[in-house]
This record gives structure tokens, C-alpha cells and sequence, in this order.
């Protein structure tokens, strides 16, 4: 379980994002509509490695889930099998709590003894459609190849299309190299919409996260068949699907360079004898980070309509091949952060309080643009219109985490938006996540997170 770096992925970068819509728990953002980083999770952690690590090392018989879109409450249950020291299987199980629940009320039977009862609640656990199965191996082929391949036989409701998945990672000296098919891909809009694709394709390389430096990204993907809306989500669409996901190949890269400063430092000796219960959250310290770099994206097909829709939206550099469905658009983005941190995390009440805010400016010709107008107007004695102001306002999130007792912390992370057109309250909160989470301190710095995200939807 990794340290998930706030900065950089979850604002620029689609990142697997973490659900209770299907079994294995995996859903991607449609490209080009990044998810609140609050609900993403890595590439490498899949649900049944969760579940397994929570059985193991917590305890826990059954895993819970909730999803209120879909099926409601749920228990997920694993099986590991190890077939030799390189290649194992797991059968993840997934139990519809609350459809049983409401098969049993509503059923109108009124059992008179304990047999007969016992005879009703095994009549409905019979019922196929409460259960999701899922199957997935994974073979590491060399020390440095990975081979994960899943299926999903059997899924709540009517939806009983098998989901198909082979992934191969590779480990480089510098960079890690990915290779991706689904069938169908499970994808996930920004107004909260499930769409499967009938094959999705996809081959990303990154080079290793560090803490400064430069890096880059280049991510691949294509998609074939129309789009349709996943049959377990009962939220009815008002749009079509992302023109992201309509048929067509795009590429997408980023070039970056990051550098952190440090304000201040804590060098007060810690606690003797007390081992932190996060090594990574034991140093309290004020610091900032800045990124800067440049994106550049290229689509073919169908789903470079969207591409020439953030064209008109942005003043970089755009192409639109005539008489063939293709776009170019490349532009430049920054990002600034700033993280305050009190306590070691060692006693036992409120050690710990961390505070985080990101500021993103994911055009930076939009904003050039808009600070050129806003200063042209202020040399002239005139009042910048609400528009160019909005233009130059980046896209803030924050994160508080704060201890409560022993390993437990509370943590909410939100965006902050603002809206200078309500004059009553221009300030807004856009989908805060909330989230208990528990540290393993046995582990050095690993934890167990449970999180509920307000999602709104547009009217």
C-alpha cells in the first residue's frame, strides 16, 4: 500500500478510481475528466489484494461496502490460492446484503418455528442475483514482468456480461510500463455516470515518481464499439457518453519539473522507545512544492470531438485535420501546494494535525490570457470584468487530516471553487470526500481507509 502523491497524478493524470458498482471494485475516469484524488487509489492495488490484507492482518471475516447508486450494502469475502511461489489466484465473493434484506421483508411470509424460518432465509439465499463472483491470477513471469488476468462471471441485477482483464506491468531501471485490455472497460464520467466500452486498449509509461526533479508520463488508448451505460447504475444519464469513450485512438503526454522548498523543519527529538504510528507522518514541518510542464494530447476517430471542444476552451496550440476526425491540442500547466504539519504521531490523542492545499492551473494560455485582459483593463481605469477574474482563478483543493485516538484519524479532502457570479456566497465546496483511516503501525506506514464521497450531480 503506497503513499499516494496529492501534487501531481490525481489532478493531471486519470488514476484508477476505487467503487462498489462492481465486484473486482475498479473503475476508470473518462479521459480528460479527472476524479476528486480522495477516491483514487494506485495501479497495482486491485480490491481482492484489499480485502485479502484486511482478512490477514485485521481480522475482518467480511469486508463492507456501500454503494447507493447501485445495490446498496455489501460483504466481499476472498479466497487466495497459491499454485507455486510465483503465480497465485483469488476468488473474490461479493454478498448484496440489502437485497436479501428486502427479498426476506417482502416475500409476505410469516414463518411460525425456527425450521421454517430457516427453510424461508435458505429459499432466498438460493437467489443467483445476490451474489458477484470474480476470479483473477496473477503470474510474475520475470522479477521485473507481472502478468494479473481477471474475469467477473456474474454481477447484481441483470447485468450478466462476463468483464474480462489482462494487465502487464514492467519494471525499467527509471520508468514503469503498463499495458492494459478490458472487456468491456468500466468507465466513470465526471457527473458521476457508469459506461462500459465493449474493448478498451491502453498502454502508459511513466517514469518513477520523485520527490523533485523531472518526470513525464505517455498514456495510449483506444477504444472500440459504442459506448452503453453500465446496467447496475440506476442514476439515468441526462448527456450521452463522454465523447472521450466514443471509437478512436488518442495519446496523451505531459512533460514536468517539480521542486519542493522547506520553510521549516522540526528537529525536536521524538518520543524514546515510541515508534510512530506512520513513519511517514512523523516529521512536523511547513512546506511548498511547485510544478510546471506542458501536455499535449493527439486523438484520432470519434472521440477526438472532445479534444476540439477543449480547443475552443483553451488558447494553446490546436489542429484539426480537415476531412479527417483528428485534433491536436497541446498547453501548458502548472501546479502549486503547500503542506503545514503538527505533531509526531506518537501519543495516543491529537498528535497529529496536517493540512494541505493545492492550487492547479491546468491551462496556463487560459490564464496568461486572462491575466493579459485583466491588466489591460486595470492600466485603463476600468474594472476587470467577473469572467476574465474567473479565468485566472485556479482549481484549489484542500486536505485536513487530523488524529482522533491512537491510530485513527479523520480526513477530509474537498475542492474549493469559486463562483463570482453569486455574490451572496462565491465560494463553493465541490465533492468533499470524508474518511476514517487506520494505521498499521506494525507496517511502518500502511493503512486502512474507509471513505464516503458527496458527489454531486449537474440539474
Amino acid at each position: 500500500m503506497k503513499k499516494l502523491r496529492w501534487a501531481m497524478d490525481g489532478s493531471f493524470w486519470e488514476l484508477d478510481m476505487s467503487t462498489a458498482m462492481t465486484a473486482d471494485g475498479l473503475a476508470r475516469p473518462a479521459p480528460g475528466d479527472p476524479i476528486p484524488l480522495g477516491v483514487s487509489r494506485g495501479t497495482r492495488l486491485s480490491r481482492a489484494k484489499q480485502i485479502h490484507f484486511m482478512q490477514r492482518f485485521m481480522f475482518m471475516p467480511f469486508v463492507p461496502s456501500y454503494s447507493a447508486a447501485s445495490h446498496g450494502v455489501a460483504l466481499h469475502r476472498t479466497l487466495t490460492i497459491p499454485f507455486s511461489q510465483n503465480w497465485f489466484g483469488t476468488l473474490l465473493g461479493q454478498f448484496n446484503v440489502q437485497k436479501f434484506m428486502s427479498c426476506v421483508t417482502g416475500s409476505g411470509e410469516t414463518p411460525n418455528s425456527v425450521s421454517s424460518w430457516l427453510q424461508t432465509i435458505g429459499r432466498h439465499l438460493q437467489n443467483h442475483s445476490l451474489y458477484a463472483l470474480g476470479f483473477s491470477s496473477e503470474l510474475m513471469l520475470t522479477p521485473d514482468d507481472t502478468l494479473l488476468l481477471s474475469l467477473d462471471s456474474y454481477t447484481f441485477g441483470d447485468n450478466k456480461k462476463p468483464r474480462k482483464k489482462a494487465i502487464l506491468h514492467h519494471k525499467f531501471p527509471n520508468h514503469n510500463l503498463t499495458v492494459e485490455a478490458v472487456s468491456p472497460g468500466l468507465f466513470v464520467d465526471k457527473s458521476g455516470n457508469y459506461w462500459d466500452v465493449p474493448l478498451s486498449l491502453a498502454i502508459d509509461m511513466a517514469s518513477l515518481a520523485s520527490d523533485s526533479g523531472a518526470s513525464y508520463h505517455l498514456c495510449m488508448h483506444h477504444n472500440t464499439g459504442s459506448p452503453t451505460q453500465f446496467q447496475g447504475d440506476d442514476h439515468q444519464p441526462i448527456h450521452g457518453p463522454p465523447a472521450t469513450l466514443l471509437p478512436g485512438f488518442s495519446v496523451k503526454s505531459a512533460f514536468s519539473f517539480k521542486q519542493n522548498f522547506d520553510f521549516w523543519r522540526s528537529k525536536a527529538p521524538k518520543l524514546k522507545l515510541v515508534q510512530p504510528y506512520d513513519m511517514f507522518l512523523s516529521n512536523p514541518h511547513i512546506s511548498a512544492s511547485g510544478i510546471i510542464g506542458a501536455a499535449f494530447t493527439a486523438s484520432v476517430g470519434d472521440c477526438s470531438a472532445r479534444t476540439q471542444d477543449n480547443s475552443l476552451e483553451s488558447n494553446g496550440f490546436s489542429f484539426q485535420a480537415s476531412g479527417v476526425k483528428s485534433a491536436f491540442l497541446a498547453d501548458l500547466f502548472a501546479s502549486v501546494s503547500f503542506t503545514a504539519q503538527h505533531g509526531n504521531y506518537q501519543r495516543l490523542f491529537l498528535d497529529l494535525t496536517r493540512f494541505h492545499v493545492r492550487l492547479d492551473f491546468p491551462s496556463g494560455s487560459r490564464f496568461v490570457a486572462g491575466a493579459t485582459r485583466v491588466a489591460q483593463n486595470l492600466l485603463n481605469s476600468q474594472h476587470p470584468s467577473l469572467e476574465d477574474i474567473q479565468t485566472i482563478c485556479p482549481n484549489a483543493s484542500i486536505s485536513l487530516q487530523q488524529q482522533i485516538a491512537g491510530p485513527f484519524l479523520f480526513r477530509v479532502d474537498s475542492g474549493v471553487t469559486l463562483d463570482l457570479e453569486n455574490q451572496d456566497w462565491p465560494v463553493r465546496v465541490d465533492e468533499p470526500v470524508f474518511a476514517l483511516e487506520y494505521s498499521m503501525q506494525v507496517l511502518g506506514s500502511a493503512k486502512a481507509v474507509a471513505w464516503y464521497p458527496i458527489i454531486s450531480f449537474p440539474d
